[in-house]
């Protein structure tokens, strides 16, 4: 039984394994399948983004794993109220697939100067798509509750954790260790959901 997920970013795979740890299935992300993929992102939704993300994937596999892996796929953002919810569906490409994270964290800093506490806040949200052998959908959505802080702080975390205070903490996403960001982040809330459908259909 194998899983191939869509994405070539080794944090992302880390945190995939560890959470879906115990499920029997072998993990692979679609580099270490032999896929390469970057569909164009079309969907207004993370929910129609990630499930563009896994077709794409779904119709490229071999013809041994045709009818016996399960693709899955994640899409997820930021969306700061501040900012009607930007940079929301465009979190990875705001301001430019090669820009920095560290340029686009003092952007929002920046647009956010000033702006009082109660008016800071912001949530990650991950959307997990699966494509069952059986050509099944099936898409959960997860988020993490929390405001934006005012400077870049923290080293364990990527993208924009650096900037996200989640709800309860006075730290960033980024200061917290990895496994204590596990247990509350949107990616982990929505992959073990994911692998709650995934023990059902054993």
């Amino acid at each position: 039984m194998k899983i191939i997920f869509a994405t070539g970013n080794q944090n992302k795979m880390r945190e995939v394994r560890e959470i879906m740890e115990g499920t029997g299935y072998e993990i692979v992300s679609m580099k270490e399948a032999g896929i390469e993929s970057d569909p164009e992102e079309t969907g207004a939704t993370f929910e129609e983004n990630v499930l563009i993300k896994a077709r794409d994937v779904a119709v490229k596999l071999s013809d041994e794993d045709k009818g016996k892996v399960i693709v899955l796929a994640d899409d997820s953002g930021l969306e700061v109220d501040y900012m009607d919810k930007a940079p929301g569906v465009y979190s990875a490409r705001f301001m430019g697939h090669e820009t920095s994270y560290d340029i686009k964290n003092n952007a929002i800093l920046e647009k956010l100067e000033g702006v009082p506490e109660e008016k800071r806040t912001a949530r990650f949200v991950c959307a997990i798509g699966a494509i069952f052998p059986d050509g099944k959908e099936e898409v959960v959505l997860k988020t993490m509750e929390g405001k934006i802080g005012h400077k870049i702080s923290g080293a364990n975390g990527f993208g924009y954790d650096p900037i996200f205070i989640p709800e309860g903490y006075d730290v960033t996403s980024a200061d917290i260790s990895p496994e204590e960001k596990n247990k509350i982040s949107h990616r982990g809330k929505a992959l073990r959901k994911m692998k709650e459908l995934l023990t059902k259909r054993m």
